[in-house]
């Protein structure tokens, strides 16, 4: 997206009208490019649906209190502050050395697709081919192939609320409805059958679901599963099933909705490796489909990225067939870390935490905080604790726009992080509000 500021004039662009360079003069409204010699160059409008990710407007601002000299503890990106096991680099080092640089096919390479469906068949319980899997460079390609491959202008798509930004975003730009499903603190964040039963109408065309789940930490209990199961098949819905942090979760066994009788044929699964294996800059996921959708996935796949990495897809290879033992050390001290921050988050006046049964999350409501403290909402208080504590966490706004009659405040901790950071944010957060 261009963003609208102050440049330097004079500054030669190209404009596509007169097929030349122009003199760049500035903006006259937002979309529009003014250029001395040439036609306005307009902006595409489909480019306002998607939105961006606060994280990363948040982590900015770290950045640059951290440029001026101040020690920020942040619990704001949610990603593994573990490296990459030994195990899977030298695998991708090892495929450097033989030459797997050149494309691979779009939808990844045979060997890498086998391994996926083994993964899948092991840990869900479902046959799957390699036919059924198409690899992506992450996990989000495979969202977007999901919702541009399934989802029609004008088509209403049920998602939980607050979520994964990307989910509105998507479904916005491909001109369909976003329809969100609130989720309850009362229900340890997952939401009211009736409620999403009576948001089911003709034009009902997909519910994504996430578990466990990227704000709140909360994991969907089977019977969920089962009824949203039920659904889909009753009212004949897709079913985009992001399980991103399968592997990370502490009390409970994972559950698939893939699992589910008539499932298969109507989920889309969506995993990948930045979660599980701390590969985040790798790039590395895919998706499980039926397969006739794989093809269409490729299409997609062939005319925006061509095809993902070959050499991190020999590293995939060796994360899912080698040792995970580093993944099951990394979940441990995830849990400690999730007990040291919730226990502690308790104890801070105006805090009030939920243990999360999954992912590297703790979703506070901190609606007390808020109201001791004089702020408008949690908005207010994320910029309160940076600024005056030091302490970077996110908003609920960052995931996604409100819900009517949503009432109560709450900000999202990631605690992928060192113990000693919790112990000392913690000190912070309860110095700040005291």
């Amino acid at each position: 997206m261009i963003q609208k500021r102050r440049a330097p004039l004079g500054v030669d662009v190209w404009c596509s009208a007169y097929a030349e360079k122009v003199c760049f003069q500035g903006f006259n409204d937002g979309n529009t490019i003014l250029c001395e010699g040439g036609n306005d160059m307009r902006l595409a409008d489909r480019r306002e649906r998607l939105m961006g990710e606060g994280a990363f407007d948040v982590l900015a601002k770290v950045k640059e209190l951290e440029a001026q000299g101040k020690n920020i503890i942040s619990f704001a990106i949610g990603e593994p502050d573990f490296d990459t096991p030994a195990h899977i680099k030298e695998a991708a080092m090892e495929a450097l050395r033989r030459g797997e640089t050149h494309y691979s096919p779009s939808a990844g390479i045979k060997q890498l697709r086998e391994s996926v469906a083994r993964y899948i068949e092991k840990s869900r319980g479902v046959p799957v081919r390699p036919e059924e899997v198409v690899v992506c460079p992450g996990a989000k390609p495979a969202l977007f192939c999901g919702v541009f491959c399934c989802v029609n202008e004008g088509d209403e798509v049920i998602y939980p609320s607050p979520c994964f930004p990307a989910y509105e975003s998507l479904v916005r730009y491909v001109g369909a409805v976003p329809v969100p499903l609130p989720l309850k603190e009362e229900r340890a964040f997952s939401f009211d059958p009736r409620e999403l039963e009576a948001l089911i109408t003709p034009k009902t065309k997909m519910i994504i679901i996430n578990t466990p789940q990227n704000p709140t930490g909360g994991v969907l209990p089977s019977s969920d599963l089962d009824l949203i199961a039920e659904l889909a098949v009753k009212h004949d819905l897709w079913v985009l099933a992001d399980e991103i942090y399968c592997a990370i979760i502490f009390d409970a066994a994972f559950d698939s909705i893939l699992s589910r009788p008539g499932m298969k044929e109507r989920t889309i699964l969506v995993d990948g490796f930045s979660k599980t294996y701390a590969m985040t800059g790798w790039r590395l996921g895919y998706a499980v489909v039926r397969e006739e959708l794989v093809a269409h996935f490729s299409k997609l796949l062939t005319n925006s990225v061509s095809c993902t990495a070959t050499f991190t897809q020999w590293a995939g290879i060796a994360a899912l067939e080698g040792p995970q033992d580093c993944v099951e050390e990394m979940v441990a001290s995830y849990k400690r870390r999730r007990d040291m921050l919730v226990d502690g988050l308790n104890e801070i006046p105006g805090f009030k935490c939920l243990k999360p049964q999954g992912a590297f999350y703790a979703f506070a409501n901190v609606t007390g905080a808020c109201r001791s403290l004089g702020l408008k909402g949690a908005e207010e208080l994320q910029d309160y604790l940076l600024n005056e504590a030091g302490v970077a966490v996110l908003a609920r706004t960052c995931f996604g726009n409100r819900v009517p009659g949503e009432t109560e405040e709450y900000v999202r901790f990631c605690f992928a992080t060192s113990e000693s950071a919790i112990k000392e944010g913690l000190s912070r957060i309860k110095k700040a509000v005291s």
